[in-house]
């Protein structure tokens, strides 16, 4: 009998940490709003989830500091009212000794995206300031010894495309390649990825009459083929991402990934907001995340896994603008789930020091197959105390 139970735990842990761990995906870890629990409760729900990499909008010290020891790897952000003091390589080099090397030694920081989606936007001077922020910061990273560690790079909007269809035809905006020329020359020079903020359900909100749900969530459809290049799309974030490749090669370049840096689908909207539910949230995220455990690469870099962080971990309840943009989480701030996509994890009701965390998530593992083995050879149902083991100190969903 103990050996029999030894290799059905064998079997379960096997199982479960394969399919868990084989998720590559990131998170973005957004923070407006005044419900949200503790960074260290959230550095345990990643924890249990086996997620591994994490996009913050700053370099918030609470968030860096609770994710310390962790096999996290986080990018941070200097927000777009930073980028006129990021040009003077000074205050550069302050803000990194002061939001970055004091936590790298035990957080691993790998990335700082300097700016978010500067260029969709109409402040030209602003524009101005993103090239030389994004090389002042990168020169001081170099300066601290940093610049092999932690890459430089900036997100855009899908908005910067003059064409996107078919894909082997995209192009960015003419009137946006003096800025784009010298961004894609930094990045074949530093060796750091473009990334890009791609959202499938605003192209199905603003014409659901002409794109089919099915195209946009992943889910079986006749697709298009690109008459140009012979290649078969099944969706659309796919389309979008060669479409960038094209805009860059177009460019001169044919060296620099492609990274999605946001992309996520509403669970409520407003009346206008058309697809925003949350079932369709459920499909698209859920699909997605089939394909990224496949290590899909688009069609036109199918050697390439696709590189994606999702938006968002919670709900945001301050976030400004229609109703869709408060409810992009795959959790409530409570940490129940907002819908079942099928990961499993575990959120303390209380903060903990940092050293129950691995007892805490190593047992928030362990009894729920020990339950099941028990409940395997005896057929015993938990009521009572033996039912509130599983959720003393937290929340199981």
């Amino acid at each position: 009998m103990a050996t029999l139970l030894r290799l059905l735990l064998l079997l379960i842990f096997a199982d479960s940490f394969v399919n868990i761990s084989s998720l590559g995906v990131g998170i973005n870890y957004g923070q407006i709003a005044n419900n949200l629990p503790s960074p260290s409760r959230v550095a345990y729900l990643l924890g249990s989830l086996n997620i591994s990499r994490v996009k913050l909008y700053d370099a918030d010290p609470n968030v860096l500091t609770a994710f310390a020891n962790s096999n996290v790897e986080f990018v941070v952000g200097l927000g777009n009212e930073y980028l006129q003091k990021m040009t003077d390589p000074n205050q550069a080099q302050a803000w990194i000794q002061q939001h970055v090397q004091p936590y790298i030694s035990q957080t691993k920081i790998k990335c700082i995206t300097v700016g978010n989606e500067v260029l969709s936007g109409n402040d030209t001077q602003l524009m101005s300031f993103l090239l030389p922020a994004m090389q002042t910061v990168y020169g001081a990273l170099s300066n601290l010894g940093l610049n092999k560690e932690i890459y430089v790079t900036t997100a855009h909007s899908t908005g910067i495309l003059g064409n996107s269809f078919p894909p082997s035809a995209g192009a960015f905006q003419q009137d946006l390649a003096e800025y784009i020329q010298g961004i894609l020359n930094f990045h074949a020079q530093t060796n750091s990825p473009f990334l890009i903020n791609a959202y499938p359900f605003f192209a199905y909100k603003d014409d659901p009459g002409q794109i089919a749900l099915s195209y946009v969530l992943f889910q079986p459809n006749p697709g298009m083929v690109d008459p140009i290049t012979n290649l078969h799309y099944d969706n659309m974030l796919y389309a979008q991402i060669d479409s960038v490749y094209s805009a860059i090669k177009a460019m001169g370049h044919t060296n620099i990934q492609v990274k999605v840096s946001e992309t996520g689908w509403p669970s409520k909207g407003d009346p206008n907001e058309v697809g925003a539910t949350p079932e369709n949230a459920r499909l698209y995220n859920g699909n997605l995340l089939s394909r990224i455990e496949q290590n899909q690469g688009t069609p036109a870099k199918p050697s390439i896994p696709i590189d994606i962080f999702v938006f968002a971990l919670f709900n945001e309840n301050l976030k400004p603008g229609p109703m869709s943009e408060r409810n992009y989480g795959l959790y409530y701030p409570d940490g129940t789930p907002v819908y079942n996509i099928g990961l499993q994890g575990y959120l303390p009701r209380m903060d903990y020091s940092a050293s129950q965390k691995n007892v805490i998530l190593f047992f928030s593992f362990l009894l729920p197959v020990a339950f099941l083995i028990y409940q395997f050879f005896t057929g015993a149902e938990f009521e009572g105390k033996a039912a509130d083991l599983f959720i003393s100190g937290g929340e199981r969903f």
